[in-house]
């Protein structure tokens, strides 16, 4: 437009000699500026297109806007208890790394009550409890898994599966699963390894559990709300050291565990439950006809820097065993930084071929107070109080000595009955823990105790009695 302008001026410009002339000459002239005209015209229109089809500037096309790549999901690392996990951006896919380590130390104070007494001696020193080391993640914020494995154990060094399970969880307090893991089957075996208040559980929950419960292949659901939890999961073989030989015939077990909470409030907890447990069949142990239907009931005295092979409560091999029920309850309250449970069990044995059916029982109780002020909080999802958290954790530059516990436990079992003398174990615990912070505690027990055991004719007692002083080193995220 500016050039056409330019090109009418220059016309005005030219038209005033033009009138001057003569009238002949005027009309050539004009004949000749109008093709001049026509052909800067011409010459406009082309340099319009070639303006048209040349690239803007740099700074011109910044001003356009234009709709940005959509960004790459990427990755976020966090340190949830200072445990390395990484994270999808949206936190839908999950990936962390866990590990534990229970180291113990013991020395035993062990005497026979006679030269007949297996074994005749316990052994002190060191045990790896626990030397765990695995994975867990989430999947589409709908499935958790894991896989663990531990080189610790009764008898350390030697590896096995602790956990490869995969629970869905899409439906709200609804969980399936399956695989190997800890069945959480008793309360205590649901407060777990590295939050009970002892270094080891009570003897008769160890019974109870190893029947069809601890840490064995299975399949369940579970289910709570804030005032209750409910779950029941068939079981199979478990994982001992050196794996589970499957061309032997595999166990077959279920359990089930209630439990309601009437109170739980800013003062204090208070849980009840109920358990039951059957075991199916006994399984093929090593060695034995693929008909064979045997079972040991046994357990070290609650603690295992010497598990011993021949362990002093011990039924022995019970033939024809055709199912056995385990019935037990559970309780457990908590008052500011104060904290008790329980629980009992009442074992039937039924067997076949005319054998007499076998009645056992066991429980214990136990207490702690927690000096420091902190207190075990009540875990829904769990059905069980949590761990104790440091307000203070250990820092020497701000003389912070982390927390500080007491605790005391009562055990007993008696697998005692007609011409089964497996033993009646009594043990009383008296403990100190502290928590450096949230993954950090040393453990001190001190156990006595004694195993009243004879003998079928009951003329030779087998029994011992013990003291045991034992620590633990803990570390665990």
């Amino acid at each position: 437009m500016g050039t056409c302008g330019m090109l009418a001026l220059i016309g005005l410009a030219i038209s005033g000699p033009v009138h001057a002339q003569s009238a002949t000459g005027t009309d050539a002239k004009i004949t000749a500026l109008e093709k001049q005209l026509a052909a800067m015209q011409q010459e406009l229109h082309s340099l319009q297109k070639q303006a048209a089809a040349k690239p803007k500037p740099a700074a011109e096309r910044a001003s356009v806007p234009i709709k940005a790549a959509a960004a790459g999901p990427g990755i976020t690392v966090k340190m949830p208890n200072n445990r390395p996990t990484f994270c999808t951006s949206d936190n839908l896919n999950c990936l962390a790394i866990t590990s534990r380590l229970h180291f113990d130390v013991a020395n035993h104070d062990y005497r026979p009550n006679s030269a007949a007494t297996l074994p005749q001696q316990a052994q002190n020193g060191v045990n790896a409890r626990r030397a765990r080391l695995g994975v867990l993640g989430t999947y589409d914020g709908a499935w958790d898994y894991g896989l663990i494995f531990d080189l610790g154990g009764s008898q350390d060094n030697i590896g096995v599966i602790n956990t490869a399970s995969l629970t869905y969880k899409g439906i709200k307090g609804l969980y399936i699963e399956g695989g190997y893991m800890d069945m959480p089957y008793t309360l205590d075996e649901q407060v777990g390894a590295n939050n009970i208040t002892f270094l080891e559980r009570a003897s008769p929950q160890v019974v109870a559990a190893n029947i069809a419960g601890g840490i064995r292949s299975g399949f369940g659901a579970r289910s709570n709300g804030d005032w209750w939890w409910l779950g029941s999961y068939v079981t199979g073989p478990n994982a001992p050291a050196g794996g589970f030989d499957h061309r032997l015939r595999s166990p077959l077990g279920m359990f089930a565990r209630g439990v309601v909470t009437p109170v739980n409030n800013q003062y204090g907890s208070l849980m009840l439950g109920a358990d039951i447990q059957y075991l199916f069949d006994t399984g093929q142990t090593a060695g034995s006809p693929v008909n064979s239907h045997n079972l040991t009931l046994s357990d070290p005295i609650e603690v295992r820097v010497d598990p011993g092979t021949n362990a002093l409560l011990n039924t022995g091999v019970l033939a024809n065993v055709d199912n056995v029920r385990v019935l037990s309850g559970e309780a457990a309250a908590q008052v500011g930084s104060f904290y008790a449970q329980g629980e009992y069990f009442d074992f039937n044995l039924q067997r076949t071929t005319g054998l007499p059916d076998l009645h056992f029982w066991g429980g214990y109780v136990q207490a702690s107070y927690v000096l420091t002020g902190e207190q075990r909080r009540y875990n829904p999802v769990t059905a069980s109080h949590g761990p104790i958290k440091p307000n203070n954790p250990v820092s020497w530059g701000s003389n912070s000595w982390g927390a500080w516990e007491v605790a005391a436990r009562y055990s007993q079992v008696r697998l005692n009955d007609l011409n089964v003398f497996g033993g009646e174990l009594r043990n009383t615990t008296v403990g100190v823990n502290w928590y450096v912070d949230s993954n950090i505690r040393f453990m001190f027990d001190w156990i006595h105790g004694n195993v009243a055991k004879s003998n079928a004719t009951g003329t030779t007692n087998l029994g011992a009695h013990y003291d045991v002083f034992a620590m633990r080193t803990q570390i665990a995220f």
